[in-house]
């Protein structure tokens, strides 16, 4: 028999951030989910994920803290049990009371559920993930997707796990993140742990039609109507002395040629301030196309990381003890998180496949919620089909109403489906 052998790696350079400020109530848990043809048995996605975990190093490792930084180390235990969904999404994942593992897999009828604590990977890391584990339970379950080489991974699948930050720092001194205070959408909150999610579907060719209309991308559309939806709902039009901002992640790999399965991505911010009561959308459209235009190029997102690394690796700084450095993250990270009353993240198009297409239906993408904002959006898309997931922790869902009212208003199909978790008017 081989000797196990245990490896330590360092934290990405975000990675670093979210032990630091994780909870039950930031828990920094997003959930990538796909929706096949028929229902999920459970013992065959148990397999599938117990023949999958072991090559995937990004997550076969359990956090650590040590002396000056957190850091992963090699987890042996076996994977975490797959378990029927029974709780609201994205919940605080509890490492001891899931093999140490730091993600869980859950199902629903026909649906499969990947939730990654954020420390692990981005979207992408989620999505090679949760790809490999459907592909392996079909081919688990229909005995024409096996093949001689089944146990190979996907030509789309990267394994790559450096740390993309590092190799693409260039020094500097410059910080590229604003903090002025921006509108906070309050109001009466869902129970403890609870969380309202809505789904919209629509075809991409029709949302695309709608973008040409505005000539926008359907990044600056979807954070556009999203805005636009808050200034109306939650500031019924009205003029404001703070901002209403949106949190964009930008995926860094394709500037910097990157197939990292680690976080790779930085923030960048579309901000709007109301001067004035009910500002037409046609002029919220470009503030946001300009906004998100002026600072989506190369130099200024590698400005962007280049001062957090710079930080990181700051001499002084390198050996200040962790719970200094945590108390730290903590305070930077409040003071940063009032510049954005929400979040659009957009996982992308996710491809299968043809093989496997005939068996899956569509892909959904969540995140939790974080200080200080308490309804997000996130976005990816599957063939033809666009879904915009919206989760809140508030009762009151005449943003989401408003968000999908007007996309229909643009000519755009919409079909919602949410998980109850309203207020009844």
């Amino acid at each position: 028999m081989k000797e196990k052998q245990i490896h330590w790696e360092k934290l990405d350079n975000t990675a670093n951030l979210f032990p630091a400020i994780a909870g039950q109530n930031t828990t920094n848990v997003y959930r990538i989910s796909v929706t096949l043809t028929e229902y999920i048995e459970e013992g065959l996605l148990q397999e599938a994920l117990d023949r999958v975990l072991p090559r995937f190093d990004t997550f076969r490792v359990r956090l650590r803290k040590g002396i000056f930084w957190h850091y992963f180390e090699t987890n042996s235990r076996p994977a975490p049990l797959v378990r029927l969904e029974s709780e609201y999404p994205c919940r605080y994942i509890e490492p001891y009371a899931n093999n140490n593992y730091l993600f869980r897999i859950t199902y629903y009828k026909c649906r499969i559920n990947l939730e990654v604590f954020h420390v692990l990977a981005d979207g992408m890391g989620g999505v090679n993930f949760l790809r490999e584990i459907t592909y392996q339970y079909l081919r688990l379950k229909y005995a024409k997707l096996e093949h001689d080489e089944s146990d190979e991974f996907s030509d789309e699948t990267s394994m790559n796990t450096e740390d993309s930050y590092v190799k693409n720092y260039k020094k500097s001194h410059k910080k590229g993140y604003h903090t002025k205070k921006a509108v906070m959408v309050k109001g009466e909150m869902l129970l403890a742990g609870e969380m309202s999610v809505m789904h919209g579907y629509m075809p991409v060719t029709e949302l695309k039609e709608a973008c040409r209309k505005y000539d926008v991308s359907i990044n600056e559309y979807f954070t556009a109507v999203f805005l636009y939806s808050i200034y109306m709902e939650y500031l019924h039009g009205q003029p404001s002395k703070k901002p209403v901002a949106a949190s964009i992640p930008v995926n860094l790999r394709p500037f910097f040629d990157s197939l990292t399965t680690r976080n790779f991505f930085v923030m960048v911010s579309a901000v709007f301030t109301p001067d004035r009561e009910n500002i037409p959308f046609e002029e919220v459209v470009s503030i946001v196309r300009e906004s998100l235009r002026g600072q989506i190029n190369k130099e200024h997102l590698e400005e962007l990381f280049s001062y957090n690394v710079s930080n990181q690796k700051n001499i002084f700084l390198r050996f200040v003890p962790i719970f200094i450095k945590i108390l730290a993250m903590r305070f930077v990270y409040r003071s940063s998180a009032k510049a954005n009353t929400t979040t659009v993240t957009n996982i992308g198009n996710i491809k299968i496949e043809e093989p496997y297409q005939p068996y899956i239906r569509h892909f959904h993408a969540m995140i939790s919620r974080s200080t200080g904002q308490n309804i997000k959006g996130a976005i990816c898309s599957y063939q033809n089909t666009m879904v915009f997931t919206i989760t809140s922790v508030l009762a009151d869902v005449s943003i989401q109403r408003r968000f999908f009212r007007m996309l229909a208003e643009d000519g755009i199909t919409v079909i919602v489906e949410t998980n109850g978790a309203v207020r009844e008017d």
